[in-house]
């Protein structure tokens, strides 16, 4: 706990001095791998959209375009490295960047079982929004169809998180409480819109 305050007082500080450029490279950082959480960075950029120091639209953009930098960069490392390495990878230096393997099987199952629409769901979820782009890119999805689902998905949560914070003022960093509180239902309405999802898509396939 102790880490998570001291990155989450790093990245405040960060913000402050940097303002969008800041939100930027943490934003760029976390889909690149790195565990910086957006759930620190948004909702503090938000508050300060509430003093008037930021803009709403202008921070949410910026995270959107961050996140989808940072997701290029972590799907072109799973396009180019085979599964097998990655996974070495991820057992020998995982620790350092609070990866572990479970974190990227879960990952793979899900694109595995839901195919490309996963990458603009899994956006809104802990853990496997950071990872999901690796096995993407091992699947050698079609990359412009990555980059706008990224995209979509990713200014989607980065106004969620941003609107959070503004709503909240001080209080911006209760989130995390109540994020892990409704993460369950989270889950279920995202299994619920891909299962809608392929529903519709099979329909169409039997008409055409």
């Amino acid at each position: 706990m102790e880490i998570l305050s001291h990155i989450a007082n790093v990245i405040i500080t960060i913000i402050e001095k940097t303002g969008y450029y800041g939100v930027f490279v943490l934003m760029t950082l976390e889909s690149a791998l790195i565990p910086i959480p957006s759930e620190v960075t948004m909702p503090f950029a938000g508050y300060l959209v509430s003093l008037n120091k930021m803009n709403i639209h202008i921070l949410s953009f910026v995270g959107g375009v961050a996140n989808l930098f940072g997701s290029i960069l972590a799907y072109w490392l799973g396009f180019w490295a085979e599964e097998r390495l990655i996974r070495q990878w991820i057992k020998k230096y995982g620790r350092f960047l609070l990866i572990d393997e479970n974190d990227y099987e879960r990952s793979e199952k899900w694109f595995r079982k839901y195919g490309d629409p996963v990458v603009f769901f899994s956006r809104i979820l802990p853990a496997v929004r950071t990872f999901i782009s690796l096995p993407a890119g091992v699947a050698k999805m079609n990359f412009g169809r990555f980059c706008i689902f990224t995209f979509i998905g990713s200014i989607i949560w980065s106004y969620f998180l941003a609107y959070v914070g503004f709503f909240l003022g001080r209080n911006w960093s209760s989130i995390s409480v109540y994020y892990r509180k409704f993460e369950y239902l989270i889950v279920f309405i995202l299994v619920a819109l891909i299962l809608f999802y392929v529903v519709r898509k099979i329909k169409k396939i039997k008409r055409s």
